[in-house]
């Protein structure tokens, strides 16, 4: 079967080469029981896919299931997927059958994939690779000849990275990829897209179809499409049922998706927070480093004066007296003499310059805490207790009653 056959028979819009790729690969790979993954951002259609896969193939006659993993509670999905037996858990009052076994010889679409439980990813690896499985609170092992398509809009490789996603189970179902485009990469398909919902809709609510002006055309064009093919869909709806007219202009269509520009700002506004937190992220660390160094020098002090003003230098209190003369970027600063090696013996001949100072573990109290802030707060703002609540973040009332509470002195 042609691509422009597979288009008439499942009405798929759009003649984008990365389109016509995709459902030629899944024509291909059809007649063959390998895995298939398709991926593509949230609302690309990736649910047609494997649609295509099952009817072009031998088991179109068989059952055909699609499961959303991500819609399925995590305490009840391997019962859906796999069956339970009697009594398994509290509530299985009968035995039930799952997907698997409900669709022996045919096909099973796993949708958002990368949404399936650790668990289920163990039980779903040994279904891929021996055709077998069992019940949840079964022991007997059961065949199953079934077809796997999943989908996910996720970046795979971050989620094995982040350990949410096994990599052995990734590289069973991606042993043949299919990407989708985003919508906004398609742009000679969105006027096509956007004349097949308007008709859609036009004999779902009985009323003519809407058409856009070449000012209209081109706003829908350029607009950035987060949301895709439902987005564009969704757009289509609200028009037909809301404007009184139907021939639709630039402005009439400005109002109702997001501009360009809009967009960008919202991007722009999040990676100004998103690096704000990073160096936020950073500073801390820094300061927690920097604490961490000055109490490994407090010790260090301590066992050149407990061992008569000599000590050979680690390799780790070396590289922290280092650290001591060198800036920000690690470069060493200018010195009254050379850098210690490790190994390298100090020698304090007067000891009476150091002083023995016994190390006070630091106190974890909140409380503590909180009234230590409170009072660095009061004293900034020289009592006034208005601007100090705001530097909190807590109102001026509550402010008052820590006050009360911690019977601190206002200046």
């Amino acid at each position: 079967m042609t691509v422009q056959q597979i288009k008439q028979r499942f009405g798929i819009i759009g003649n984008t080469p990365a389109l016509n790729r995709a459902l030629e690969v899944s024509a291909q790979v059809a007649p063959t029981d390998i895995s298939v993954l398709v991926t593509g951002q949230s609302g690309t259609g990736k649910e047609i896919i494997p649609q295509v896969i099952h009817q072009l193939s031998s088991r179109k006659h068989g059952q055909y299931i699609a499961v959303n993993c991500g819609a399925i509670p995590e305490g009840t999905i391997d019962s859906e997927l796999f069956g339970h037996e009697k009594g398994a858990f509290t509530g299985a009052s009968g035995s039930r059958l799952g997907y698997f076994e409900v669709a022996d010889g045919g096909t099973i679409f796993l949708d958002e994939v990368a949404e399936l439980p650790m668990q289920t990813q163990v039980r779903l690896l040994r279904v891929l690779e021996t055709g077998e499985f069992m019940r949840v609170g079964a022991s007997k092992v059961i065949k199953t000849n079934v077809r796997v398509v999943a989908a996910t809009n996720e970046n795979m490789i971050a989620a094995i990275s982040s350990g949410k996603f096994r990599e052995d189970l990734y590289y069973r179902l991606n042993t043949v990829p299919i990407q989708l485009p985003a919508l906004k990469n398609r742009k000679e398909d969105i006027h096509l897209l956007f004349r097949k919902f308007a008709n859609d809709f036009a004999d779902k609510y009985r009323m003519p179809a809407i058409k856009l002006s070449d000012d209209a055309v081109q706003l829908i064009e350029s607009c950035p499409w987060p949301g895709n093919i439902r987005q564009l869909k969704n757009l289509v709806e609200q028009l037909s049922v809301i404007e009184t007219t139907r021939d639709i202009d630039g402005f009439t269509l400005s109002n109702y998706i997001q501009t360009k520009s809009e967009s960008t700002d919202l991007v722009l506004r999040k990676n100004k927070t998103d690096n704000d937190f990073s160096e936020r992220e950073l500073m801390y660390k820094f300061l927690f480093d920097m604490k961490k160094d000055l109490t490994e020098l407090k010790k260090l002090v301590v066992d050149i004066i407990s061992k008569g003003g000599k000590i050979s230098l680690t390799d780790g209190q070396s590289a922290i007296v280092n650290r001591m003369y060198s800036d920000v970027e690690g470069n060493p600063i200018s010195t009254p003499r050379s850098l210690p090696e490790p190994g390298t013996n100090l020698d304090i001949e007067d000891r009476g310059n150091f002083e023995v100072h016994q190390e006070v573990e630091e106190s974890l109290s909140l409380e503590d805490r909180e009234k230590e802030l409170i009072k660095k707060a009061l004293d900034k703002h020289r009592g006034k207790r208005k601007y100090a609540a705001s530097e909190l973040g807590i109102s001026e009332r509550t402010l008052y009653r820590k006050i009360k509470e911690y019977n601190l002195t206002e200046k």
